[in-house]
Order: C-alpha cells, then structure tokens, then sequence
C-alpha cells in the first residue's frame, strides 16, 4: 500500500476493525518512511453486470448505487451511513445469487422495497426517478401504495 503523502511501498497497520455491517475492513496504517498515518478500507468485489434498459450491461457500482440512494434520501430522516447499510445490504443479498447478472428494474425494486422501509418520501424520490413517471397520476397511485 502507497502512502498518500510520499508514496512509499511500505507501511504498518496500527489497527483493523470491521464495519457494522461486517463486509469490510478498516485498517488504519502508519507509512514506514515519513511516519505520517492514514485509513484505507478493504471490500468484497462483487462480480456482477447490470442489465440496463437498452439492453447494455454495465458492471455493478456499489458507489453508484449509493449515490442514486442518496439523492433521493437528500432531506429526509435517513444518514448517509443508512443510505450505505442499504446499498451494502443490497450488494450482499446480490453477492449471494447464483446469477452473476441482474436487470437493472430488478435492481431497482429491490432499492424501492428496502426505501419504503426506511422513508416515505425518500421511496417515492426514488420511484419517480426510478419508473420515470410522466404525470401526476402515477405519483398519486405511488402514494396510495406507501400509506397501505
């Protein structure tokens, strides 16, 4: 691992912890050379291609996920550490398929599901976006299904 600061090869971890959701490392290091300290994470990479709606893939992007998840969450009662608890649970439930390709409205749905849970408003951001609403009444019938 490089030091961000003078990168030298060489450093020594000073500690390692697991994340909440234990599916990654966090591992703080000290560089052997200017002796200055930095954090890097350690992550499962999933292998795994999104089938977009024009029938591309697209390789899966847990940061893009979190990102998309995050705007529609932007001021709502969700954190951003709910925001990436979802994604990740999302990517672990993916990770654990016998497929290694999923369609993008299916990744989509399954984001929706876990979103109702979590916020209302932050579900129907999402499901705008998401189903690409054109007029007001299919928000309203997005709206008649979060207060069921």
């Amino acid at each position: 691992m490089k030091c961000p600061f003078c990168t030298h090869d060489e450093s020594k971890v000073t500690d390692s912890r697991t994340s909440i959701e234990n599916n990654s490392i966090r591992r703080r290091r000290e560089c052997l050379k200017c002796g200055k300290r930095f954090t890097t994470f350690e992550a499962v990479d999933i292998c795994l291609q999104v089938r977009k709606r024009d029938g591309s893939y697209q390789n899966f992007d847990l940061n893009k996920l979190i990102k998309g998840v995050d705007m529609a969450a932007r001021h709502t009662k969700i954190s951003h550490d709910q925001v990436r608890e979802l994604a990740t649970s999302i990517a672990v439930k993916l990770g654990e398929r016998q497929s290694r390709e999923i369609d993008a409205l299916d990744l989509g749905e399954m984001v929706m599901q876990e979103l109702i849970e979590l916020d209302p408003v932050a579900y129907v951001r999402f499901a705008c976006v998401y189903r690409r609403f054109t007029d007001v009444h299919q928000i309203k019938d997005i709206l008649s299904h979060t207060q069921s």
